[in-house]
């Protein structure tokens, strides 16, 4: 059974993503990653995705399914005992058609999990994240340790791009264009719900109880 994640940006999802993918040995996806790791790797596809962020622009939705389909592909991953989660798509209609029919080509299952948290709590933990300036993990807002990344001891800085305009920006995106893929799936019985306003722990601890893992 394959996972996809959805949640508003600051929900933890990414987080509990790497940490469900952790305890259930699978795979992990995640979009923007995926982009960075072919970026830098000398593909044909590797090159094609360089060649659009080198010149400014946004990977259209037929090369990112290229990607999925290689990460489907990429170590035997076609076998459905090796789960994958996926994190960062489907993010809107367009991707939501395309993606799910790949799942569907593979014959793969999935069930998605929608961490719900609200807008305000949403925007008070993007304001206040930090993110490592070498390994870019991200820290949340309530991380009280040096400024300095438990991985690999970079610095802990803001994003450039965690300022209030450009948060209300991406919130805005989010509940236009990505909320009604999680409606839809609600309609069809495909996604569950998880409180994402609790401390990580407990949210993890949900998460496991609603899979019984």
């Amino acid at each position: 059974m394959d996972y996809v994640l959805f949640g508003i940006q600051g929900s933890g999802k990414g987080t509990q993503g790497k940490i469900l993918a952790e305890k259930l040995h699978a795979a992990y996806f995640e979009t923007g990653g995926e982009l960075r790791r072919l970026a830098a790797e000398n593909s044909p596809l590797g090159q094609k995705v360089k060649s659009i962020i080198d010149a400014g622009h946004l990977v259209p939705n037929e090369v990112v399914m290229e990607i999925v389909e290689d990460f489907i592909k990429r170590a035997g991953r076609t076998d459905t005992a090796t789960p994958i989660i996926w994190d960062g798509i489907p993010r809107n209609k367009e991707q939501n058609a395309s993606f799910t029919s790949l799942l569907q080509k593979f014959n793969r299952p999935y069930t998605g999990i929608y961490f719900e948290l609200s807008r305000e709590e949403a925007e008070n933990r993007l304001l206040k994240r930090r993110i490592c300036s070498k390994c870019k993990t991200v820290y949340p807002a309530n991380y009280s340790k040096a400024l300095a990344c438990e991985k690999c001891g970079g610095k802990l800085a803001t994003r450039a791009d965690d300022n209030a305009d450009s948060i209300r920006t991406r919130l805005d995106i989010f509940f236009k264009e990505t909320l009604p893929i999680v409606e839809s799936w609600r309609t069809a019985d495909k996604i569950f719900t998880v409180n994402a306003a609790p401390p990580i722990t407990e949210v993890t601890k949900e998460l496991f109880s609603r899979l019984s893992v």
